[in-house]
């Protein structure tokens, strides 16, 4: 299910020569990216995708130190590190603290050791309870615990039980969606049997109301948290603002007011490729044109369940309110989505239906 951007080192355990190489190349590619700051400070930092506990919180402090040299971090940046409970090897929790990371994202997935084990991972349930129990004790007072459901042959007491555990740990922020089928994965080739449509509303309907009853706010899709601990670099990227993508295979977008341009960029996806002195970092970069910008903006914006600010669709895509009227005639009709003189808000049904409702937006 997962096809994030992770390669083996060759001897199986990460160097320090190496780590130094890779945050050298962080470095660099950094400085390539400057000038689309266009003056702003950083205001939001996640160093995810596949396994990035498994650079040493020295690492991340040298590399800090570098960046911040290079342009503005605002005083209370957010500063995210995903890490996976099986493979938190370098250093204790409180390490990366004192390196600068305030905020951890820990990829637990379930607390059934059978669901973890057809989810191939490599950590138990009593890993996931410790790692969130060393986080909080190390001093973390941002933590995110990703869960999933719709898991093969997961029931909806299983799917239950999963968030329980989660409440009486009380995260201040759950990321809780359903597991879905990606190309390239082990899933892919071997599609797995899911629960029936029906079982996955009731894991859903139920999980959400316990979520609510346990103080948790649904701001999103997939995320719930309680109030003041939203994850800010998220709401970056529903708001379809800018971001800068650094590493191996990041993305990144970038919005050119001045020249009406919104460029997305790519960066090199294999690690010996990334690290070739004799190679740009960037692999490609394109344009999202005119008529790409709605979907692109509304496939972000919709995922939030705060109003759509009409000006904020200006703001970020260049395009007029009105431009954008003819594709929400349908949806208007279905009761997917209302309107105000200064905003759009989804319904509780376009939500419940929000694919459905973007595809009739990109059918438009």
């Amino acid at each position: 299910y997962c096809d994030f951007n992770s390669h083996a080192v060759p001897d199986g355990k990460l160097s320090l020569d190496l780590e130094q190489e890779y945050l050298q190349a962080l470095v660099a590619d950094f400085k390539t990216q400057i000038d689309f700051a266009q003056g702003r400070a950083i205001h939001s930092v996640f160093i995810g995708g596949g396994t990035p506990s498994l650079i040493s919180a020295k690492g991340y402090q040298w590399l800090f130190a570098q960046l911040k040299a290079l342009l503005a971090f605002e005083e209370d940046c957010e500063i995210t590190l995903e890490a996976n409970p099986g493979t938190v090897e370098h250093d204790p929790f409180a390490g990366y603290l004192e390196a600068g990371i305030n905020r951890l994202s820990i990829g637990v997935q379930s607390f059934n050791a059978d669901h973890l084990k057809k989810l191939g991972r490599i950590h138990s349930d009593d890993d996931a309870v410790s790692a969130i129990q060393h986080a909080k004790q190390a001093g973390f007072q941002r933590v995110n615990v990703d869960l999933m459901h719709g898991l093969p042959e997961q029931s909806i007491s299983d799917a239950l039980y999963d968030l329980q555990q989660a409440i009486e740990i009380a995260p201040p922020h759950l990321s809780w969606y359903q597991l879905t089928i990606e190309p390239n994965t082990a899933f892919g080739s071997r599609p797995p049997v899911l629960p029936e449509d029906e079982t996955l509303w009731d894991i859903q309907e139920q999980g959400h109301q316990l979520l609510l009853d346990a103080g948790y706010q649904q701001y999103e899709i997939s995320a719930y948290a309680k109030p003041g601990f939203e994850c800010r670099h998220n709401l970056n990227y529903w708001q379809f603002g800018d971001y800068l993508g650094i590493g191996c295979g990041a993305h990144g977008k970038i919005t050119l007011p001045q020249e009406n341009r919104i460029i997305r960029t790519a960066k090199v996806k294999h690690p010996k490729g990334y690290l070739d002195p004799e190679r740009a970092f960037l692999d490609q970069s394109w344009n999202v044109e005119n008529e790409d910008r709605p979907f692109e903006y509304f496939m972000n914006r919709m995922r939030l369940f705060q109003p759509v600010p009409k000006a904020e669709f200006t703001l970020r895509t260049g395009l007029a309110a009105e431009s954008v009227e003819p594709m929400f005639a349908k949806a208007y009709e279905q009761g997917l989505l209302q309107q105000t003189a200064t905003e759009w808000q989804v319904t509780e049904l376009g939500h419940r239906y929000l694919n459905s409702l973007l595809t009739m937006l990109m059918e438009e």
